[in-house]
């Protein structure tokens, strides 16, 4: 019989359980599919006593991650412990160091030291892998490291955190405000212990960073994502966008042009009919668009035990059967640093704003748009409204730069008409 490989986990709460139960219960399915057995030789927690729903006694227990991460008795370290520094990151380098592989599931530790971990790991002959790290139980970094491989990638985006994508769903299908779908997505636990790390786009941001690096073959650059969090965006936008057939969705979008890598997450408005427009609670999705293949929809399970676990499992599986990828899918010395564009493909906005309800302050708007070169397809205009002498207006401009929009909106308080910020957002053909 082939020698076992033998697992040290590190980091031991939803998924970490999971991955225990996995190798528990599914032993020899794993043997079977591997050609070798998958056993734990040792576990670390911050809490021993913790009730985790399946039994650890059989391993041995181990205060310091670190320290597991050097153990002779181990093979492979697994990495879920979480954050971008602390112990996550000292464990991570100390396996690696000691010539153990390495599985994570922790976007943030990747998306600020992803390439000097990569480097690491190249150096000392290891593996490095992250499947867990994006849209959860979704294989859409093996689909970009290996499938479509041979694809240049020309766009990228997708719906990648299952929090903000139930508030939205929340606010359009039961009329709730951003506050009411938020304490709701809080007590039923979805959000992150920072809530900023989900509504204000940066955990999603973290996962487009990755997926940046494998389908471009550049460095991993998460402070060049452009972030824009869901808070600005109301219930009367959630309504408008529906009667125009669109649905907003917190989206990431990453293309390679010949200004540089454009990396945004933000929210956007997307056909109603679309697969992203159709996507419902926390579920997850990512569309892939290659020069061979065309567009590849990738959905599924964002989060949670079971799928989170088994994308942990399926690295683990593909280190037992011997298959050795790099970590961003080619050799980190190769990788470059990419030059930070933003978009310049022109599209639609929607524009949201409260004026003075004013003879001719729609006529100042449409000229401060105008002069800016940005032409308006549709327009709505509302009543005055009962807690203050404003006027809400909604406008939907045809094909335009976001820089043009943005010397736009510059020029709005010049108008004298303007109250507030405007609300801008992207409508994403997808």
């Amino acid at each position: 019989m082939s020698e076992p490989l033998r697992l040290g986990i590190a980091g031991l709460g939803t998924v970490g359980a999971g991955v225990v139960k996995i190798v528990r219960q599914k032993a020899a399915l794993l043997e079977a599919r591997t050609g070798r057995p998958i056993v734990i030789s040792a576990v670390s927690a911050r809490n021993r006593d913790k009730e985790r729903g399946v039994s650890l006694a059989t391993y041995e227990w181990v205060d310091d991650p670190v320290a597991l991460a050097a153990r002779d008795d181990i093979d492979v370290f697994v990495e879920l412990i979480g954050g971008s520094d602390g112990p996550a990151k000292a464990a991570t380098e100390a396996a690696l160091k000691a010539g153990k592989d390495v599985v994570t599931a922790n976007k943030a530790l990747l998306a600020h030291h992803g390439q000097a971990l990569a480097e690491l790991a190249e150096a000392k002959g290891c593996v490095l892998r992250f499947e867990a790290a994006v849209a959860g139980g979704i294989p859409v970094i093996k689909a970009l490291t290996e499938g479509l491989a041979a694809n240049e990638v020309t766009r990228v985006m997708g719906v990648m955190n299952g929090t903000c994508n139930y508030i939205l769903t929340r606010m359009e299908n039961a009329g709730l405000t951003y506050e009411q779908a938020f304490d709701e997505a809080d007590k039923l636990g979805y959000l992150e212990a920072d809530p900023e790390l989900d509504v204000g786009g940066i955990d999603a941001g973290h996962k487009l960073s990755l997926l940046s690096a494998i389908a471009y073959g550049t460095q991993v650059d998460f402070h060049a994502v452009e972030l824009e969090g869901i808070g600005r965006v109301s219930a009367e936008d959630i309504r408008q966008a529906a009667d125009m057939g669109y649905r907003i969705k917190l989206l990431g979008v990453c293309r390679l042009t010949g200004r540089g890598l454009e990396q945004s997450m933000a929210p956007c408005l997307v056909p109603a009919t679309s697969p992203l427009g159709q996507l419902d609670g926390g579920t997850n999705m990512v569309v892939i668009e290659g020069d061979q293949v065309g567009q590849i929809v990738l959905r599924g399970a964002g989060a949670g035990e079971g799928p989170t676990a088994s994308a942990v499992m399926g690295d683990v599986m593909d280190i037992a059967r011997g298959t050795r990828l790099s970590t961003f899918g080619a050799p980190a010395s190769l990788l470059k640093r990419a030059t930070p564009a933003k978009s310049t493909a022109p599209a639609p906005y929607y524009l949201r704003m409260a004026l003075v309800d004013k003879p001719g302050a729609l006529a100042k708007v449409a000229a401060a748009l105008g002069e800016a070169g940005v032409s308006i397809n549709r327009l709505r205009q509302y009543g005055q409204s009962r807690e203050s002498d404003s006027a809400p207006v909604l406008i939907v401009t045809h094909k335009t730069t976001r820089e043009a929009l943005d010397t736009a909106l510059a020029a709005m308080p010049e108008t004298g008409v303007v109250l507030g910020s405007p609300v801008a957002l992207r409508i994403e053909a997808a």
